[in-house]
């Protein structure tokens, strides 16, 4: 018995060895690379960085777009997640049950998330174009006569939230899953009680996908905020007046193209403990939702 388990011991070792390398090279070995430069005045550039101390620190301290950059990101935040994690959790519980054309709903729901970024977004460049755009043909039907979306800043950072609505396929695959493994038969039982649709929803579907919901949250949080710079950067720019001026985008122009590695270093830094920061903060609430319960 001893060699059997050490024997699985082994071979489960054998099987994330892979795993825990790919973690420690692609991982954490750049995340301390990175920690040193932001201590450095590399450029990316130069071979032989020299260390400068609390330099780059002074510099964030003083940095007038960075307070924009945090202002645009969290905004971004707190309308992007809830928004896709409504969608995710919306269309993956309406369309679990079996229906005449559910494997097509399914297929169509999932599809944006197989287009590329940068294709998804020079489409959406079209969508939002004021002139013949057809999200402005539409609001054309009810008499409104449509934005200029990506020339105003408010309606700039809704035209990226509307992009990031639609590749929501990982989520919505996740949710269908899991609803489909919970028993049937407590519907059943709630259905004998007088328990409708509704009720159902509150008292047994909701309850028992809490832990899938707040994963969903978790990633779509550091998704939201650490992956939204191919939208930023195709549909606007950071522009206008820097509503659209993510953390990634900024970090992006700092490193190349003013050519300040080591700076950009240091704001990764902190768009990392902005990242702990919020999931920290879900999680607990969470934690006492649950104990209030």
């Amino acid at each position: 018995m001893t060699r059997v388990n050490g024997g699985r011991s082994l071979s489960g070792w054998a099987f994330l060895a892979p795993y825990a390398l790919a973690v420690v090279l692609l991982i954490a070995v750049p995340a301390l690379l990175n920690v040193g430069y932001a201590f450095t005045d590399h450029t990316g550039l130069t071979r032989d960085p020299q260390f400068v101390g609390l330099d780059n620190v002074r510099r964030l301290t003083e940095d007038t777009f960075l307070a924009d950059t945090l202002e645009a990101s969290l905004f971004h935040v707190s309308l992007s997640v809830p928004l896709r994690l409504l969608a995710a959790v919306g269309l993956g519980l309406l369309l679990a049950a079996p229906r005449p054309g559910g494997r097509w709903f399914r297929t169509a729901v999932y599809l944006p998330t197989v287009v590329p970024d940068v294709a998804l977004a020079v489409l959406f460049l079209w969508v939002l174009n004021p002139l013949y755009g057809p999200l402005n043909q539409l609001l054309g039907l009810f008499g409104h006569p449509g934005y200029t979306w990506l020339s105003d800043p408010t309606t700039a950072r809704v035209g990226v939230v509307l992009m990031l609505l639609f590749p929501i396929g990982e989520g919505f695959v996740v949710v269908l899953a899991a609803r489909r493994l919970l028993d049937g038969r407590l519907y059943e039982a709630a259905a004998l009680e007088g328990c409708g649709p509704f009720g159902q929803l509150r008292r047994i579907t909701l309850p028992l996908l809490a832990p899938v919901l707040v994963l969903l949250a978790v990633r779509d949080t550091i998704l939201t905020l650490q992956v939204n710079f191919v939208p930023a950067y195709v549909l606007t720019d950071g522009r206008p007046a820097n509503a659209t001026l993510y953390l990634p985008v900024y970090i992006f122009d700092q490193a190349f193209e003013f050519s300040g590695f080591a700076y950009a270093a240091l704001i990764t830094i902190v768009l990392m403990l902005i990242t702990g920061t919020i999931i920290a903060v879900q999680l607990l609430a969470v934690r006492r939702w649950r104990v209030l319960r």
